[in-house]
C-alpha cells in the first residue's frame, strides 16, 4: 500500500516552520516492512524531516521496493534483502542473523555517508539495540518504537512458552535497558515499557499509528468489487496467522451458506498465510464470495474501503492483540465506516461507538454483528460518522506530531552513557 505524494498535514507544516529539531540527523531501522510501505514508519519519517531533521532509513526490500538506494522526500532510504520468510525456529535464526548483518553494513554506510546523532530502531524483532550499542559507545542516542509486544506476539503464533518464549522475553528486556527514550503506540506498550522495562515515566512518549487524513482518498463506491452482489463487508490487514482471518472465513460461511444472504467479502493485504487462506475460503465453498487482492496499491486500498458497507477485524482475543492498536482499525474510521470486532482492549479504546464487538473468537457472533450493520444503514452512518470525527479530534496523525518531536528532543536532552 506504497503511499502517494499528497499534501501534508497542518501540524506537520508547523513543524517545517518552526525546524525544531534542525540540525539533528536521524538513523531509523525497521525489519519486517520496507518503506514507504509501513505507513507509520513512513509517517515519523516525513514529520522528521518536516521539523528541520535529515533522516535515513534501513529496511528490507519487498515487492515494488527492489531498490537497494532510493531518496523519497528527502529520506534517504537503504534497502537490503532477506534471504527468506521465517516460518520456524532456524528459519527465524536465518532471517535475523541476515538482517544484522545488513543492518550493521548499512548503519556504517549511513555514518559515513549522512552521519547520524540518534538511531530509532522499530521492532519486531528485539533484536535491532546490538545495531545501536557500539554507536552509543560514541555518544549517539537510541529510540526504540515499540511496534509488538514480541513474548505475547510469539504465544499467540505458536500457542505455548518455553525456552524461545523466554529469549523474547530477555531480548525486550535488553532492548528497554540500551534505550534513551521508549516510543509507546498506546497506553497499554507505555505501561509495558514502565512496569516491564523499567523506563522511567519522563522517558516515554505514546505516539499512536494514525492516518494521515491529508493523505487518504475517500472516492467514489466501485460497484465492481461487490462483483453484483447486496452488501460488501472489507478487511485491510495482513494475511497472516495470527491475524484470526480463518475465523472470519467462517463468520463469512455462516452469512453466505446458512444466513443465505447476498454478501461479497473483499480482503486486501498480502502475507505469510495467504496461500493457505484461499484454500480455505475454497474448501468453505465461498471462492465466489471471499476476493483476495493481495498486496494492493493506495488507490485498490481507498477505494475498497469506500465502497464496503461494514469493515471488519477478526484478531483473536489473547494477551498481544488485547493490547494492541491495530492500524486497520483506525483506517476504517477515517472512511467513516462501521466496524465488527472482537472484544479486546485497544480496538475499544480506538473504536468506541464506531464498532460492535463480539463475544471473544465467536464466528457466530461476529456473523450476527456483521448482519445487524447490514440491516440498519443508519446505525450503520451513525457509527460511521463517529468513527471519522474521533479520527480527526483525536487520534489521526496530525496529534502525534508533538509527541514524537518530544521524544527526539527528550533524548536530545539525557546524557549517553
Amino acid at each position: 500500500m506504497k503511499d502517494t505524494d499528497l499534501v501534508e498535514t497542518p501540524r506537520m507544516d508547523v513543524a517545517r516552520q518552526d525546524k525544531p529539531l534542525k540540525g539533528r540527523r536521524v538513523l531509523i531501522i525497521v525489519e519486517n516492512l520496507p518503506l514507504p510501505f509501513d505507513r507509520r514508519v513512513w509517517h515519523e519519517c516525513r514529520t522528521l524531516r518536516a521539523a528541520g531533521a535529515e533522516v535515513a532509513v534501513i529496511c528490507p526490500t519487498g515487492k515494488g521496493y527492489e531498490a537497494p538506494y532510493e531518496e523519497i522526500d528527502g529520506v534517504h532510504i537503504y534497502r537490503h534483502a532477506l534471504p527468506i520468510d521465517a516460518s520456524g525456529a532456524l528459519g527465524y535464526l536465518l532471517e535475523y542473523g541476515a538482517a544484522l548483518f545488513h543492518e550493521m553494513r548499512l548503519a556504517l554506510r549511513v555514518a559515513h555517508r549522512h552521519g547520524f546523532d540518534t538511531l530509532q530502531a522499530c521492532n519486531p524483532p528485539d533484536l535491532i539495540f546490538l545495531v545501536a550499542l557500539p554507536f552509543k559507545l560514541f555518544g549517539k542516542r537510541f529510540i526504540f518504537d515499540h511496534h509488538d509486544i514480541n513474548p505475547e506476539l510469539y504465544e499467540a503464533k505458536f500457542g505455548k512458552r518455553g525456552f524461545f518464549w523466554k529469549l523474547m522475553v530477555l531480548f525486550e528486556r535488553w532492548t528497554f535497558r540500551s534505550a534513551d527514550v521508549v516510543i509507546s503506540t498506546n497506553e497499554s506498550y507505555r505501561v509495558i515499557a514502565q512496569e516491564r522495562g523499567g523506563i522511567a515515566s519522563e522517558d516515554v512518549f505514546v505516539v499512536r499509528s494514525g492516518p494521515d487524513l491529508n493523505r487518504l482518498i475517500v472516492t467514489e463506491p466501485n460497484p465492481n468489487w461487490r462483483k453484483g452482489r447486496a452488501h460488501m463487508v472489507g478487511y485491510v490487514g495482513v494475511m497472516g496467522d495470527q491475524e484470526g482471518i480463518d475465523l472470519l472465513l467462517e463468520s463469512a460461511r455462516i452469512i453466505v451458506q446458512d444466513r443465505r444472504r447476498d454478501v461479497q467479502f473483499v480482503l486486501v493485504g498480502g502475507g505469510p498465510a495467504l496461500d493457505g487462506l484461499k484454500a480455505q475460503a475454497e474448501e468453505l465453498g465461498l471462492s465466489d464470495y471471499v476476493t483476495f487482492t493481495g498486496r494492493a496499491p493506495d488507490m485498490d486500498l481507498f477505494a475498497v474501503l469506500s465502497t464496503a458497507d461494514v469493515c471488519v477485524n477478526p484478531d483473536r482475543v489473547n494477551p498481544m492483540n488485547d493490547k494492541s492498536t491495530m492500524n486497520k482499525i483506525l483506517e476504517y474510521m477515517a472512511f467513516s465506516k462501521p466496524i465488527v470486532q472482537f472484544d479486546v482492549t485497544e480496538g475499544r479504546y480506538s473504536a468506541g461507538r464506531s464498532s460492535l464487538y463480539a463475544a471473544p473468537n465467536d464466528t457466530q457472533d461476529m456473523a450476527n454483528k456483521i448482519l445487524e450493520l447490514l440491516d440498519d444503514p443508519q446505525q450503520s452512518a451513525e457509527m460511521g460518522r463517529f468513527g471519522r470525527a474521533r479520527v480527526e479530534a483525536e487520534l489521526g496523525w496530525d496529534h502525534q506530531v508533538d509527541a514524537l518531536i518530544g521524544a527526539y528532543q527528550r533524548a536530545v536532552e539525557k546524557k549517553p552513557f
